[in-house]
Protein backbone atom coordinates (compact mmCIF):
# COMPACT_ATOMS: atom_id res chain seq x y z
CA UNK A 1 0.00 0.00 0.00
CA UNK A 2 0.90 3.93 -1.33
CA UNK A 3 2.50 5.84 2.28
CA UNK A 4 0.42 8.41 1.29
CA UNK A 5 -2.78 5.88 1.50
CA UNK A 6 -1.39 4.37 5.13
CA UNK A 7 -1.44 8.15 5.91
CA UNK A 8 -5.11 9.09 4.95
CA UNK A 9 -6.20 5.79 6.68
CA UNK A 10 -4.56 6.86 9.61
CA UNK A 11 -5.70 10.41 10.01
CA UNK A 12 -9.03 9.88 8.59
CA UNK A 13 -8.29 12.99 6.00
CA UNK A 14 -7.06 14.00 2.83
CA UNK A 15 -5.27 17.06 4.37
CA UNK A 16 -2.09 17.33 5.83
CA UNK A 17 -0.03 20.30 7.56
CA UNK A 18 3.40 18.96 6.02
CA UNK A 19 5.20 18.31 9.52
CA UNK A 20 1.94 16.84 10.82
CA UNK A 21 2.71 14.33 7.60
CA UNK A 22 6.62 13.92 8.00
CA UNK A 23 5.16 12.53 11.43
CA UNK A 24 2.36 10.28 10.55
CA UNK A 25 4.97 8.77 8.46
CA UNK A 26 8.17 8.63 10.15
CA UNK A 27 6.80 8.25 13.84
CA UNK A 28 3.05 7.27 13.93
CA UNK A 29 3.31 4.91 11.11
CA UNK A 30 7.06 3.75 10.96
CA UNK A 31 7.20 3.30 7.49
CA UNK A 32 10.05 5.09 7.00
CA UNK A 33 12.50 7.76 8.07
CA UNK A 34 12.00 11.71 8.33
CA UNK A 35 14.76 12.17 5.30
CA UNK A 36 12.59 9.94 3.62
CA UNK A 37 9.36 11.17 4.42
CA UNK A 38 10.45 15.11 3.21
CA UNK A 39 11.84 13.64 -0.25
CA UNK A 40 7.97 11.61 -0.72
CA UNK A 41 6.35 14.55 0.08
CA UNK A 42 8.51 16.74 -2.55
CA UNK A 43 8.37 14.15 -5.34
CA UNK A 44 4.99 13.45 -4.41
CA UNK A 45 4.61 17.23 -4.94
CA UNK A 46 6.31 17.26 -8.04
CA UNK A 47 4.33 14.23 -9.27
CA UNK A 48 0.93 16.05 -8.44
CA UNK A 49 0.14 13.32 -6.02
CA UNK A 50 0.03 15.86 -3.35
CA UNK A 51 -1.37 19.53 -3.92
CA UNK A 52 -0.31 22.89 -1.22
CA UNK A 53 -3.80 24.88 -0.73
CA UNK A 54 -3.57 27.37 2.24
CA UNK A 55 -0.67 26.18 3.84
CA UNK A 56 -2.06 22.27 3.78
CA UNK A 57 -0.81 18.91 1.73
CA UNK A 58 -3.93 17.69 0.26
CA UNK A 59 -4.11 14.59 -1.31
CA UNK A 60 -5.36 14.10 -4.91
CA UNK A 61 -7.25 11.10 -4.57
CA UNK A 62 -7.82 9.89 -8.08
CA UNK A 63 -3.72 10.05 -8.58
CA UNK A 64 -3.33 7.97 -5.28
CA UNK A 65 -6.25 5.41 -6.81
CA UNK A 66 -4.00 5.20 -10.19
CA UNK A 67 -0.80 5.05 -8.19
CA UNK A 68 -2.10 1.99 -5.83
CA UNK A 69 -3.15 -0.19 -9.43
CA UNK A 70 0.80 0.18 -10.63
CA UNK A 71 1.38 -1.09 -7.23
CA UNK A 72 -0.66 -3.70 -7.72
CA UNK A 73 0.51 -4.61 -10.80
CA UNK A 74 4.06 -4.71 -9.81
CA UNK A 75 3.36 -6.81 -6.87
CA UNK A 76 1.19 -9.23 -9.21
CA UNK A 77 4.19 -9.21 -11.63
CA UNK A 78 6.87 -10.27 -8.76
CA UNK A 79 4.52 -12.72 -7.46
CA UNK A 80 4.12 -14.27 -11.00
CA UNK A 81 8.20 -14.77 -11.26
CA UNK A 82 8.74 -16.05 -7.89
CA UNK A 83 5.93 -18.51 -8.83
CA UNK A 84 7.03 -19.21 -12.21
CA UNK A 85 10.87 -19.70 -10.72
CA UNK A 86 10.18 -21.62 -7.55
CA UNK A 87 11.56 -18.58 -5.52
CA UNK A 88 10.75 -16.39 -2.62
CA UNK A 89 9.34 -12.67 -3.26
CA UNK A 90 12.72 -11.40 -1.43
CA UNK A 91 14.75 -13.21 -4.38
CA UNK A 92 12.86 -11.82 -6.85
CA UNK A 93 13.26 -8.37 -5.27
CA UNK A 94 16.50 -8.64 -4.96
CA UNK A 95 16.93 -9.84 -8.63
CA UNK A 96 14.91 -6.06 -9.44
CA UNK A 97 17.27 -4.43 -7.18
CA UNK A 98 20.52 -5.53 -8.90
CA UNK A 99 18.94 -4.71 -11.99
CA UNK A 100 18.15 -0.99 -10.66
CA UNK A 101 22.29 -0.71 -10.25
CA UNK A 102 22.73 -1.93 -13.91
CA UNK A 103 20.34 -0.20 -15.56
CA UNK A 104 20.18 3.20 -13.11
CA UNK A 105 16.71 4.62 -12.39
CA UNK A 106 13.93 3.01 -14.05
CA UNK A 107 10.43 1.99 -13.17
CA UNK A 108 9.96 -1.28 -11.15
CA UNK A 109 7.55 -2.56 -13.65
CA UNK A 110 10.16 -2.29 -15.96
CA UNK A 111 12.67 -3.95 -14.56
CA UNK A 112 10.33 -6.84 -12.81
CA UNK A 113 9.45 -7.04 -16.60
CA UNK A 114 12.84 -7.42 -17.27
CA UNK A 115 14.23 -9.76 -15.07
CA UNK A 116 10.80 -12.41 -15.69
CA UNK A 117 12.22 -11.98 -19.36
CA UNK A 118 16.15 -12.17 -18.34
CA UNK A 119 14.76 -15.74 -16.11
CA UNK A 120 13.00 -16.94 -19.16
CA UNK A 121 9.22 -16.48 -17.17
CA UNK A 122 6.52 -15.97 -19.99
CA UNK A 123 5.85 -11.88 -18.97
CA UNK A 124 3.52 -11.95 -22.04
CA UNK A 125 0.38 -10.87 -19.62
CA UNK A 126 2.07 -8.19 -18.81
CA UNK A 127 3.47 -6.63 -22.20
CA UNK A 128 0.10 -4.72 -23.04
CA UNK A 129 -0.58 -3.33 -19.27
CA UNK A 130 2.94 -1.74 -19.36
CA UNK A 131 2.61 -0.64 -22.93
CA UNK A 132 6.12 -2.99 -23.95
Amino acid sequence: MHPIKRAVEYKGSVEFTRSELVGILAFSLRLMDVKTAKELIAKSLEEGLLEEKDGLLVVNKSLLAEEEAEEDLFNEMVTHIADSLGWEREEVLEGIKALRERYGDLDEKVLAYLLGMDKGVDMSRFKEKLGV
